[in-house]
């Protein structure tokens, strides 16, 4: 597994991430069994990244990597744990939380769900509309002069918070959702993180599954399934998107690969600044998903991929309504 730099304060981590949301229920039921067993997969194959958050299904998602990480190696692999989003009993939300003394209590917390000393990437979930952003960033700092942390990052924040940020303690990197079908970053974001040395990592490569080449209209993924809400999977949006997918195939089959691996090889190849992060939570989407990291894409492999899925072809947000005012970009 080559390896790739967080921007130019950031640690060196595998060309590949492993986002592990999905393996507590985002996406409909998931086995504990399987999860941990992809985990495993996933380290054994060189994936040093991995990414959670301290609210994905209310502290599971950390307690299950706990489990699967248990006996390896500490600095065999990087943790970069989301903070900042509050919840209730039935899976509700209650907007995002980043006062300085609860940046400080999320970070506890993580610790010890997580069975460990430090944090490598700790960065705020959401931005906090009631807390300056200057504020949080001091937090992490604390916790960073303090040795709970080693980097600090950023999520789905604009290019103008990027930059307060950074200015109060230098951004390892900023996840923020990047795939063929979820390109407004490379208006303004992606050159200002590139200005200011910044990295990316980049989620929903697959577009939550959209567009892996394994969805159908119709298809669903359960109970507790969050796509079942996006607009980009309902009736008459889905159908439209799909027919970018089957595009995408043709050049796919072309070049000897899937359609997730062309589209995760797609988001790599934007540039060595850039981290794609791959939802897998089974052993046999992990298997298919790596041979994307040893994919060359030539200038006339992305002019085909370009035609196949152009630039805001798109339909349907890429959250909810009540999600997108949250977010520092749109789709």
């Amino acid at each position: 597994m080559r390896t790739r730099t967080l921007g130019a304060t950031g640690p060196a981590v595998s060309l590949l991430g492993l986002g592990a949301m999905g393996m507590s229920g985002a996406y409909g039921a998931a086995d504990r069994t399987e999860s941990i067993a992809t985990v495993h997969a996933a380290l054994d194959a060189g994936v040093t990244l991995i990414d959670t958050g301290d609210f994905y299904a209310m502290g599971h998602n950390e307690l299950l990597l706990a489990e699967a990480l248990r006996g390896r190696d500490r600095d065999g692999y990087l943790l970069s744990v989301k903070f900042g989003m509050l919840g209730a009993p039935g899976a509700a939300f209650g907007g995002p939380d980043c006062r300085p003394e609860a940046v400080k209590n999320f970070l506890a917390h993580s610790l010890t769900r997580l069975g460990v000393d430090h944090i490598d990437v700790y960065r705020p979930a959401r931005l906090d509309p009631a807390v300056p952003v200057e504020e949080t960033v001091g937090a992490v700092k604390e916790m960073i002069d303090a040795g709970y942390v080693r980097h600090l990052g950023l999520s789905e924040v604009d290019a103008a918070t990027v930059r307060r940020a950074h200015a109060v303690h230098p951004v390892a990197d900023l996840q923020i959702e990047y795939s063929l079908i979820s390109r407004a970053v490379e208006a303004e974001v992606l050159p200002t993180l590139r200005e200011l040395g910044i990295g990316m990592t980049a989620y929903g490569v697959l577009g939550r599954g959209l567009i892996s080449g394994h969805w159908a209209p119709g298809r669903s993924g359960g109970e507790g399934d969050l796509r079942g809400h996006s607009p980009r999977f309902s009736a008459g949006n889905v159908e439209h998107n799909l027919a970018f997918v089957e595009a995408l195939r043709k050049v796919a089959a072309e070049k000897g690969r899937t359609v997730a691996q062309l589209a995760i090889a797609w988001v790599a190849a934007q540039g060595e600044d850039i981290v794609p992060l791959v939802g897998a939570r089974t052993r046999e989407r992990l298997a298919e998903a790596l041979p994307a990291a040893e994919t060359v894409l030539t200038a006339d492999d992305l002019a085909a991929i370009e035609r196949a899925v152009p630039a805001g072809s798109a339909r349907g947000d890429r959250y909810p309504a009540a999600f997108m005012a949250g977010l520092g970009v749109g789709n």
